[in-house]
């Protein structure tokens, strides 16, 4: 199984917890080597006790291994990137972490708890009945890389599918309920956001919302009886119609199942989002031009987003609050940064456009905002 291999070359899972239980973060502590990609670091990040029940419970940061060169050198960087990846997924992008480290910006990724490295024999892959969770982790990350590219280095936030709805409700927790940590935070990109349960309208209605909800509470692990596609995870892979190779374990051609407990988690964020929240920061919201729903492989597949509903992306970036761009880009797939290269390079384009305009123009200070 994957995770033998992952833990194979260092540490196991429960020397790692051990070795950093009560130890404060630190610069350049406890980073070995990356089982997956070449030129990667990763850092085992324990956390407290599973409330699902599936304890031990760890997430895992990501670093390029220049990253610990970068720092210690006089030269500072320009910033730092915490990216989070989405359902059915792990960090394995390095084009996306080279185009910012080419930018000067220190590139972190995390795979979140039960998930990718972070996953193991007793977890049910991503499965959380709240993701509100996740914010244990997002905040010990902050704090690793804010000690090692410093406490006033800016770090954007990369978000892509359910990553981009769990960072935005994130953000708006963190500007009321842990300022220091948000004042981290320069900006928030997000790539394909989860904002709305995509197909039929009925699936979005009251009696549906509760059913789902009545289950999660009974049995939340039970699957949702709907099978899914293989199309995108075909449209991506080498080894059927794409271009990237990544570890079919950690990221399957059709995905994992999806369990009640974790689809109520997405829908009672999803309705949060809806009555309108705050991130406190600027945001670019990429997406696909169009959406192509298909249960089989097509040429169509590559040109179009084959997993939400692009419209309700549209639809609901507005309620992210302050300054927020949404760009829709020609042909893009779920992930913009997988699609085809016109697509692709269209979206790094933006990145670097709203990068340059907005992040890099004088803003007020969010700290005297806040008083």
């Amino acid at each position: 199984m994957w995770y033998r291999r992952h833990f194979a070359a260092g540490a196991g899972p429960g020397e790692q917890v051990i070795k950093l239980a009560g130890v404060s973060v630190s610069a350049g502590a406890d980073w070995r080597p990356d089982c997956f990609l070449d030129h990667y670091q990763l850092r085992t990040i324990p956390l407290g006790p599973d409330p699902d029940g599936e304890s031990p419970v760890t997430a895992t940061l990501v670093r390029r291994a220049e990253a610990g060169e970068r720092i210690a050198s006089p030269q500072p960087v320009t910033g730092a990137v915490l990216y989070v990846h989405g359902f059915t997924d792990y960090f394995f992008h390095e084009p996306l972490a080279d185009f910012f480290t080419d930018r000067g910006y220190a590139f972190y990724a995390i795979d979140l708890r039960k998930c990718g490295r972070s996953r193991e024999a007793h977890h049910t892959p991503h499965f959380t009945t709240d993701l509100a969770r996740y914010d244990e982790e997002l905040g010990l990350a902050l704090d690793v890389i804010a000690a090692e590219v410093g406490h006033d280095t800016r770090i954007v936030v990369a978000g892509h599918s359910t990553g981009g709805l769990v960072t935005a409700l994130w953000l708006d927790r963190l500007r009321s309920e842990d300022p220091a940590r948000h004042r981290r935070v320069e900006g928030l990109l997000l790539n394909s956001p989860w904002f709305d349960l995509q197909g039929d309208p009925v699936l979005r209605t009251f009696p549906v919302s509760m059913f789902i909800k009545a289950v999660a509470a009974v049995t939340p692990k039970r699957v949702v009886p709907k099978e899914l596609s293989s199309a995108y995870g075909e449209s991506l892979h080498s080894s059927a119609n794409g271009e990237w190779t990544y570890d079919l374990e950690l990221k399957p051609l059709g995905g994992f199942p999806v369990t009640f407990g974790f689809l109520d988690a997405v829908r009672t964020a999803q309705r949060r989002l809806h009555r309108g929240i705050d991130i406190g920061v600027p945001a670019l919201v990429l997406r696909s031009d169009k959406s192509h729903f298909a249960k089989t492989y097509s040429t169509s597949t590559d040109r179009a987003d084959v997993v939400l509903d692009v419209t309700q992306i549209a639809r609901w970036s507005g309620c992210l609050g302050g300054r927020v761009s949404v760009v829709p880009i020609p042909d893009a797939r779920h992930d913009v940064f997988l699609s085809i290269r016109p697509a692709r390079e269209h979206a790094y384009d933006e990145v670097d456009a709203w990068m340059n305009q907005v992040l890099d123009a004088p803003t007020p200070n969010r700290e005297e905002n806040a008083l």
